[in-house]
């Protein structure tokens, strides 16, 4: 592994370096989900808001879900065995991630070496054919194919508590394994542009 923090750039190239391939689109700050959906709209696959949550007894929890998806704290709370969430703060961000308010990212894990963050992942990303997350830094977008990102995860040896937000008794969680990448997703892994060639 790598000696965190990394930045974007020790990111991508350690990513390149373990045979991924990462797609990386530049663009002015972003702050919120809301303020970038001129930028989504140009780039293919699902978009993501990330929450970086504390619980119970300082337990500290990433939450990647797609841009639309609804989280409802409370009954996520209980799903994970925890008496409640609040937003977590931004020095634990910066000491278990690697990164600032407005750049929260599932590819902060890497720099999470003590295992600290216990990773939730939307079953909406789980299964989608490209995903895209903030590089470290909201100056950018990186997406990855499905398959690349579940290498991501593995290289990390890190496995999501998948839950499924869209249930009307509220999230549930689901076994990761038991969700393979689907066989369509695995043609085309690698993301690719909306240029026409």
């Amino acid at each position: 592994m790598p000696t965190p923090p990394l930045d974007r750039d020790g990111l991508l190239d350690w990513m390149t370096g373990h045979g991924l391939r990462p797609q990386t689109h530049d663009h002015p700050p972003v702050f919120r989900v809301e303020q970038g959906h001129a930028i989504k709209a140009a780039l293919p696959g699902a978009h993501t808001k990330n929450l970086f949550l504390k619980g119970r007894g300082d337990r500290l929890w990433l939450v990647s879900a797609r841009q639309d998806t609804t989280i409802d704290l409370k009954k996520l709370a209980k799903r994970l065995g925890s008496d409640r969430l609040s937003f977590g703060s931004e020095a634990a961000m910066v000491e278990t991630l690697g990164v600032t308010p407005g750049s929260v990212t599932a590819f902060g894990l890497i720099n999470d070496v003590e295992r600290r963050v216990q990773f939730v992942l939307d079953r909406a990303l789980w299964t989608a054919a490209v995903v895209n997350f903030h590089p470290l830094t909201n100056t950018a977008t990186t997406a990855l194919g499905q398959g690349d990102f579940r290498r991501f995860l593995a290289l990390l040896e890190r496995t999501p508590v998948v839950v499924d937000f869209t249930g009307e008794d509220g999230p549930a969680i689901l076994d990761p394994v038991a969700d393979p990448v689907p066989d369509d997703h695995v043609a085309s892994d690698a993301p690719t542009h909306s240029e026409e060639p």
